[in-house]
């Protein structure tokens, strides 16, 4: 049913001139979600109030609340044409008095752990790009009848949305900056292994899928009691992402996955100066995919020891730098940042090397990230002693990646399991840092276990084969032909 409406939503989209990408159409479907579900937040909390008998106090004025301008109902509560804007003044309405009513939440609090610094946030950011009044009108109907209440029909609209992010990601362009392949998060998180308690922070938030597939992971772990439900809600997941559209995306996506406000941030996490991060702002665990081949200007760069353009080299240092000490992270990187022969490179890996113990490094197969042409490892690091001896375990699906053949958990299933042992196999090995060169510090993949593979004979060989073939088929046949 839920499937159906958000194709429904598409469709009015997809002919509506403001929209014109997946994009467009997953931040358009966004807003509107978000109010829904506000709406939704607003009416348990006034029923929680009133069985309490005490008075709810509504975050948002009469006017600006979903029953009052998306859908207002008559008696027999159906939309009540006589009081329901349409047309131009719907559109008018939202865009001159609803996103400036909205976005000055942000003048209310800088606590990104409440739902009136979200509101204030999505809506600075975001702007309503669909045209036609009636085309919105259709859409707010469609989205009035998705539930949010029970946790059955959360589970149900999160892994729409999630199908949603992945489409925006197929989608190419920049779509697929948000998408990292869920399988690959889910191995990611089995090695690291986050545990209630614990806070677990993605520097480049994106759609979120790190936090979302951890909060399952942490979840399904637990002890199931209100403390640890609590915790699961309001301490254990952080994030920051700078995009706009990113930031709403994650946002959403973690509501969905039931946590109310998502304590992420709306920033450049570069702009933040590594001297300046304290104990108190340091993480257990650390999952991400930075963007990378970005190039940051030089202001920014002077918030690292390591200065570089490249967006992920600077990440990888906030990264290292917000781990506590004993904590563990799992970060991926373009696969040359094991081999670079620049300064910086040089200098990134010796640090890590002597800052962390690098225990394993997961090399992925070309095609693994839609999109985007790059080969990437995943580096597996624990903070607070120096790396003796790393793990390499070089996956090989079988198969050419791409649209149609994408990863799937199986793929990963003998990495997962193998990680725990670190044997050595035809695809891993163990590299011995007394066997590293110090002048490099080259961490490059290379595979000394792969089976040997059949020389390749020479032409003359292969035509001799083909003749004596040949001679012995004509016999064959001359001795058929005298049966006959």
């Amino acid at each position: 049913m839920f499937e159906q409406t958000f194709k429904n939503i598409d469709d009015i989209l997809f002919k509506d001139s403001g929209a014109d990408s997946e994009l467009d159409y997953i931040g358009q479907t966004s807003w509107i979600m978000f109010l829904r579900y506000l709406d939704e937040i607003e009416l348990d909390k006034a029923d929680e109030a009133e069985l309490e008998g005490r008075e709810y106090k509504y975050i948002l004025d009469p006017e600006y609340r979903w029953s009052a301008w998306a859908m207002p109902k008559d008696a027999e509560g159906k939309l009540d044409h006589h009081v329901a804007l349409t047309g131009k003044d719907l559109v008018e309405f939202v865009d001159t008095k609803l996103f400036p009513y909205m976005a000055s939440f942000k003048e209310r609090t800088d606590n990104p752990a409440t739902i009136e610094y979200k509101i204030g946030e999505i809506f600075s950011e975001l702007g309503n790009k669909i045209q036609s009044g009636y085309g919105l009108r259709e859409i707010l109907s469609l989205a009035d009848t998705l539930p949010f209440r029970s946790h059955t029909d959360k589970h149900e609209l999160s892994h729409l949305y999630e199908s949603k992010i992945k489409n925006m990601g197929n989608a190419g362009r920049n779509g697929g900056q948000y998408y990292t392949p869920r399988p690959l998060i889910r191995a990611m998180i089995a090695v690291t292994n986050p545990v209630i308690g614990e806070k677990v922070y993605d520097g480049a938030v994106g759609s979120a899928g790190f936090l979302c597939e951890s909060y399952d992971h942490i979840k399904a772990n637990m002890p199931q009691n209100v403390d640890n439900l609590r915790t699961l809600q309001k301490s254990t997941f952080y994030g920051k992402e700078k995009k706009n559209l990113a930031y709403v995306i994650g946002i959403m996506n973690m509501i969905l996955h039931g946590i109310e406000a998502p304590n992420i941030i709306h920033t450049n996490t570069l702009g933040e100066n590594i001297r300046d991060i304290q104990e108190k702002d340091r993480y257990d665990v650390i999952l991400a995919n930075p963007p990378f081949g970005g190039k940051e200007r030089k202001e920014v760069q002077q918030n690292f020891d390591i200065k570089t353009g490249e967006t992920a080299f600077l990440f990888l240092q906030h990264f290292i730098k917000s781990l506590k000490a004993g904590g563990r992270a799992a970060i991926v990187i373009k696969n040359t940042f094991l081999s670079n022969t620049d300064n910086a490179s040089v200098a990134l890996r010796k640090h890590l090397l002597e800052s962390c113990n690098l225990h394993t490094v997961l090399d992925m197969p070309s095609g693994t990230f839609l999109g985007a042409g790059v080969k990437t490892v995943v580096l597996f690091f624990q903070k607070g002693e120096p790396t003796k001896k790393t793990w390499y375990y070089q996956l090989n699906p079988g198969r050419n990646m791409g649209k149609t053949n994408p990863l799937n958990d199986k793929d990963l299933a003998e990495f997962v399991e193998l990680q725990k042992t670190m044997p050595e196999s035809e695809q891993s090995w163990v590299l011995d840092m007394a066997e590293l060169d110090e002048k490099t510090y080259d961490l490059s993949v290379k595979n000394p276990n792969t089976p040997e593979v059949a020389p390749l004979r020479k032409p003359e060989e292969i035509l001799d084969e083909m003749a004596m073939l040949d001679e012995q088929t004509q016999e064959i046949l001359g001795v058929v032909r005298g049966l006959i």
